[in-house]
C-alpha cells in the first residue's frame, strides 16, 4: 500500500551513497541494516554499550556507550548523514543531542512517546486508533482497581524497557495471585493493565514513510509467541482481505500521525469477534518482518537505509511466502554439542542466519532459520523442520 503526506522541511536533502549512516544500537537489528546499507555503498557507524556487539563485524566504527550516554551519542552524530536506531529505548538527552548534530530519523518526539507504554497506549485511543480496553497503573491500589474494571484478568506491562517476555505478566482475580507481589516484581512502577482478549491470531504491519512523505505499507504477517517472545513468523498472514486493508491503511496513518521518518512496526491483535486492536508500536525493523529479506521486492533493512538517507520507497510487494523462526540461546544450552545446521540447510529453501553474539542464553535470540515456498504453509513447515533438525 502506497500514499503520500506533507514532507518535511528536510524534504529536499538526500544522503547519497558514500554518506555516513550512524545507527543507535549495533544489536542484530543495527548488523543487518548495516549490511544492507554497506549494499547500497554507504558507510555505517554504530553506538552500542557493548564493543563486540554483532553490529560491530560488518560497521566502520562502533562507539561504546550506554543508551543515555549523550557524549557517546555526540560522537556517533558528528560527521553523520543521518541518524536512525535499530533500539527506542534511548536516553532523550542521548537523542536531543543526536538530533542537534544530525538528521535523526525517526524524531525525538516520536520516539519519546512509543518508548513509554504510559504514553504510547493513550496516544493511539486519543488519536482515535483501535486499542483494547486498558487502564495506565501507577500504584498497586490503581492495579486492582484496574483489574476490577477490565474484567478480572489483564496483561501488566511496564511502562518503559520491556521486551520479548520481560517487563510483563498476566494476572487476574481467579489466579490467586498476590497483586502486591506482582506490582512488586515489576518495579512498583508505571505500567498499563490491559484487557485479556479472546484472540484468533496476532499479525504485525510495516510500514515506512521517508522524509519526503512517501509511505508504503508491506503485507502483514502473522505472529506465534511462545513465553512471550517471538517464535516464528510468516508472510503473508492470511487474514481476511478486509484486515489486510485495514492492517496496511492502520500502520500508514499512525506512521504519518506520529511524524515518523523511518520505519513504523504495528503489532495488532485480531480477535475471535473480528475485532482489529493495536497492541505496541515498535519504531525501527522488526524480528516479525525478517523474512521480508526473502519474501518481499525490498527487505526492510533496504527500507529503514532508503527512509534515513530520503531516497524513494521500495516496492513492499510480496514475491514469494516466506517464514523465520527463532534460534535462541536454549538451541546450544539444550544440545549435546554444536547445532547440526548442516541438516537444517538439507531442508528446501531454507538459510541460516547468525548473529555472531559471543554467549548464549536462555532466551537470548542468536540467530534466525528463513525459508520460502510455494504457499505460506510450506514456507512455515520448511523452517520449523530445519529448526527440528538442528
Amino acid at each position: 500500500m502506497r500514499s503520500s503526506v506533507p514532507p518535511s522541511p528536510e524534504a529536499a536533502k538526500v544522503v547519497r551513497p558514500g554518506g555516513l549512516i550512524a545507527i543507535l544500537g549495533g544489536g542484530q537489528l543495527g548488523r543487518m541494516t548495516a549490511m544492507a546499507a554497506r549494499t547500497m555503498g554507504y558507510r555505517v557507524r554504530v553506538m552500542d554499550p557493548e564493543a563486540a556487539c554483532p553490529a560491530s563485524h560488518v560497521v566502520d566504527e562502533t562507539i561504546v556507550g550506554r543508551w543515555d550516554d549523550v557524549a557517546a551519542a555526540r560522537m556517533l552524530a558528528t560527521g553523520a548523514d543521518a541518524v536512525t536506531l535499530e533500539i527506542e529505548q534511548i536516553g532523550e538527552g542521548a537523542l536531543s543531542e543526536v538530533a542537534r548534530i544530525a538528521p535523526l530519523r525517526p524524531g525525538v518526539a516520536p520516539i519519546r512517546i512509543i518508548q513509554d507504554k504510559t504514553l504510547q497506549k493513550p496516544w493511539l485511543a486519543e488519536h482515535g486508533f483501535p486499542v483494547g480496553p486498558f487502564r495506565v497503573v501507577r500504584s498497586e491500589a490503581e492495579l486492582h482497581e484496574a483489574v476490577r474494571v477490565l474484567g478480572g484478568s489483564v496483561f501488566l506491562k511496564i511502562g518503559r524497557g520491556g521486551y520479548d517476555g520481560r517487563g510483563q505478566a498476566r494476572i487476574g482475580v481467579a489466579d490467586g495471585v498476590d497483586f502486591g507481589e506482582v506490582w512488586k516484581q515489576l518495579g512498583a512502577q508505571p505500567c498499563v493493565a490491559e484487557q485479556a482478549l479472546d484472540l484468533d491470531c496476532e499479525i504485525s504491519v510495516m510500514a515506512a514513510r521517508n522524509p519526503s512523505g512517501e509511505v508504503r505499507s508491506y503485507p502483514a504477517a502473522r505472529n506465534h509467541h511462545e513465553s512471550q517472545i517471538l517464535a516464528w513468523s510468516v508472510l503473508p498472514a492470511g487474514v481476511s482481505p478486509e484486515h489486510e486493508t485495514r492492517a496496511e491503511q492502520l500502520a500508514a496513518d499512525i506512521s504519518a500521525a506520529l511524524g515518523i521518518e523511518g520505519l513504523l512496526c504495528v503489532e495488532a491483535f485480531v480477535t475471535k469477534q473480528g475485532d482489529l486492536f493495536v497492541n505496541e508500536l515498535a519504531p525501527r525493523p522488526h524480528n516479525s518482518y525478517h523474512q521480508s529479506e526473502r519474501g518481499c521486492i525490498t527487505s526492510q533493512f533496504e527500507q529503514l537505509v532508503r527512509t534515513t538517507c530520503n531516497l524513494p520507497l521500495g516496492d513492499t510487494a510480496l514475491i514469494s511466502p516466506a517464514a523465520i523462526v527463532n534460534l535462541l540461546g536454549d538451541v546450544w544450552i539444550n544440545s549435546t554439542g554444536e547445532p547440526d545446521f548442516a541438516a537444517a540447510l538439507a531442508v528446501p529453501g531454507v538459510r541460516l542466519h547468525l548473529y555472531e553474539k559471543l554467549a548464549p542464553r536462555i532466551g537470548r535470540k542468536m540467530g534466525h532459520l528463513s525459508a520460502t515456498g510455494a504457499t505460506a504453509e510450506e514456507a512455515l513447515a520448511r523452517v520449523l523442520e530445519a529448526k527440528r533438525r538442528l
